[in-house]
């Protein structure tokens, strides 16, 4: 579910000059995750082991909202997270027609909800063409998936309750925060 929400990835794949990573938008097609890159940058270069991090929402907790605070004082800031790592092999397609089906695939994906979705189609054919030409498609493949929920889960309630009344008065971010943590916990593979 989280990947879904919050598809943009930071890809990370290991270079001879180190660890080198970039944003990229990926959706899970069958068993893998299905994305693109501009032709230029260098992780098209890299295909191998590969790590995407997802990450969903978070917010800064102050001890202050602690009502524990007041009782004994052992309490420290933290930070209340979601995130989700994606383990697997990067594979580079610079095929144009595997390309164009993924992009079709994430346009149709990101266009589903809005009321008037564009179509791949309603770009002229020739200039189609010269985007596909500028990108290669990438897939990861070989998932291994870690979720990860940090919400305050390892307080007790008086502390969780103070959190979620803060956090449900701040600002958007903290807002969705609050939301994760008033939410059922499904379990599921991150996904």
């Amino acid at each position: 579910m989280l990947i879904a929400a919050h598809p943009l990835a930071q890809l990370v794949v290991s270079s001879p000059d180190g660890l080198q990573a970039t944003p990229v938008p990926l959706v899970r097609r069958g068993d893998a995750l299905v994305g693109h890159l501009a032709r230029p940058n260098s992780l098209t270069k890299l295909a191998g082991p590969a790590l995407a991090v997802f990450t969903g929402s978070g917010a800064y907790v102050s001890p202050g909202w602690y009502p524990s605070k007041r009782d004994h004082g052992k309490v420290v800031p933290t930070w209340n997270y979601e995130t989700v790592h994606v383990h697997g092999t990067l594979v580079v397609h610079d095929d144009a027609g595997w390309t164009l089906d993924v992009v079709r695939f994430l346009t149709d994906t990101f266009e589903a909800a809005l009321p008037a979705p564009w179509s791949v189609d309603d770009a002229p054919p020739e200039y189609l063409a010269s985007m596909l030409r500028a990108i290669v498609g990438i897939e990861l493949a070989d998932l291994r998936v870690e979720a990860k929920r940090k919400l305050s889960q390892n307080r007790d309630d008086g502390d969780r309750a103070g959190v979620l009344t803060a956090l449900g008065a701040g600002d958007a971010a903290q807002r969705a925060v609050a939301d994760a943590m008033a939410a059922p916990v499904v379990p599921d593979s991150g996904a």
